[in-house]
């Protein structure tokens, strides 16, 4: 996974919080310390120049602790309409990719879903597929 960080200025290590975009393919991801980068939507735009493919990334802020995920499953996630499998499928792609960015640049594996957005992950909880 290619990382490239917010005006090419790596912060690590840092205290601070970071904030991240992985991509659902895997092959990259942005990343700013939360001063920097403000929101997702906002990195995105600085990062590309443009803020229309936020829904083809997963969403982290992190740090020394861990991630908390912007845990929000596209209604079109990959063209799955099965409202559980898409769900499902967002959760279990994710985290391994969450997981693969946080280990490559050298932060807990730790990933949680802050309450407010864990309507989704409740949802396929309690369908329990």
């Amino acid at each position: 996974m290619t990382v490239n960080w917010f005006e090419g200025k790596d912060p690590r290590p840092t205290d601070e919080p970071l904030m991240a975009l992985v991509s659902i393919d895997g092959t990259h991801a942005y990343a700013a310390t939360l001063d920097d980068g403000f929101e997702h939507i906002i990195l995105l735009r600085n990062m590309t120049g443009s803020d229309k493919d936020l829904d083809n990334y997963f969403r982290i802020i992190f740090d020394k602790d861990g991630a908390d995920w912007t845990f929000v499953c596209p209604s079109g996630y990959k063209g799955i309409s099965n409202k559980e499998y898409r769900i499902r499928t967002f959760y279990d792609e994710g985290y391994k990719e969450i997981c693969s960015f946080l280990k490559e640049v050298g932060y807990p594996e730790t990933v949680e879903i802050p309450k407010r957005y864990k309507r989704h992950y409740d949802y396929m909880i309690k369908e329990d597929f």
